[in-house]
């Protein structure tokens, strides 16, 4: 896995470095491939409504908590409705389809999102989507999200929701490699039901975005039972994406003493030695190490590396201002999904 190029990031008013502008070449012949990919597939249209929460850009932007949050909101909405997680399972060995047991499956055969949407409800985990579709039906679910996949072709979505970072946005708005879009951003805001942004709009992405599609504004909080501690020394360590977002969300909303951060490439499986390495660095700084509820899925046994390691986990959830235009799209695809059964 790589690990995020600063200039993805870069400020839009800023020059655009030589890499960037040797790579826009190979950005179309990406596009391109992607079109011809995307065009030889019929697309599975499932019985039940499916709701599916991706972004614009490679890497993460908060999907698999906002996926949790719809969860959530599903649930206060209708209790009854039975909903079922579908995603790729990214990082594991299992293609599926198949319904993930936590007490089971490890992070090598499922991936780590997979883990931890199965604390929340059931998991399908299927590299073929409509496969997957098809058998979270048959295990009686009502309703699908689909965590990622908004640019796979196999199912069908009923709801297209973009995640958006306000720290992130769209980068420098270059498809990859020269930048993080996955497609070309007018095609995606364009083929978007509607949008979520998570934090504060530090890059103006508001002002771009279409007026007539509704959006959801969410705000990262700590779901931990037990507060972390701010008069304390941390080294922050994550493998993500863009992994400064979490690093200043340690900082600035939880005001905790970060002295320290090490990025590694995103879904990054860490190794025994890279786990000494950071107690050690930690041990030498009087620091604790503390790391995202992702990254924990992927670590080894801690207990088989040192008695006193010292880890604290930063578990995070998405909470809505106002939950209402998801709440009208829910009802929205669930009467049309009614209405298709009616008139068949």
């Amino acid at each position: 896995m790589m690990k995020t190029p600063a200039y993805w990031y870069r400020g839009l008013s800023d020059q655009a470095p030589l890499k960037e502008i040797m790579l826009r070449p190979l950005s179309a012949v990406y596009q391109w491939f992607s079109k011809l990919h995307r065009s030889s597939f019929k697309p599975y249209k499932a019985d039940i409504p499916v709701i599916c929460v991706g972004n614009l850009v490679s890497g993460g932007s908060g999907k698999t908590p906002t996926a949790i949050a719809l969860l959530q909101l599903i649930k206060s909405h209708d209790a009854e409705k039975k909903v079922y997680f579908l995603t790729r399972g990214y990082g594991g060995i299992r293609k599926g389809p198949l319904l993930v047991d936590p007490s089971d499956h490890i992070y090598r055969e499922v991936g780590d999102e997979a883990l931890l949407l199965a604390n929340h409800a059931p998991v399908i985990v299927a590299a073929d989507r409509a496969k997957g579709a098809k058998f979270a039906k048959e295990q009686g679910a009502d309703i699908i999200i689909m965590d990622d996949g908004l640019q796979n072709p196999g199912l069908e979505k009923d709801l297209k929701i973009v995640v958006i970072n306000g720290e992130m946005g769209f980068g420098n708005q270059r498809t990859i490699p020269a930048g993080p879009l996955r497609e070309p951003l007018d095609k995606g805001l364009d083929e978007a039901d509607m949008f979520v942004l998570i934090g504060e709009d530090m890059r103006d992405t508001l002002s771009i975005l279409p007026k007539d599609k509704p959006m959801l504004k969410g705000n990262v909080q700590l779901s931990n039972s037990l507060p972390l501690k701010t008069d304390t020394a941390y080294l922050a360590f994550a493998g993500m994406g863009y992994p400064e977002k979490f690093f200043n969300f340690l900082r600035d909303e939880l005001k905790l003493n970060i002295i320290k951060t090490k990025s590694f490439p995103d879904h990054h499986t860490y190794r025994r030695d890279e786990l000494i390495d950071l107690h050690n660095d930690a041990q030498k700084l009087e620091a604790r190490l503390i790391t995202t509820a992702k990254d924990m899925a992927r670590l080894p046994l801690l207990s088989e590396i040192t008695e006193d390691f010292d880890l604290d986990v930063a578990n995070i959830q998405i909470a809505f201002d106002n939950p209402s235009p998801f709440i009208e799209q829910l009802e929205r695809i669930t009467a049309g999904k009614k209405d298709d059964d009616d008139a068949s």
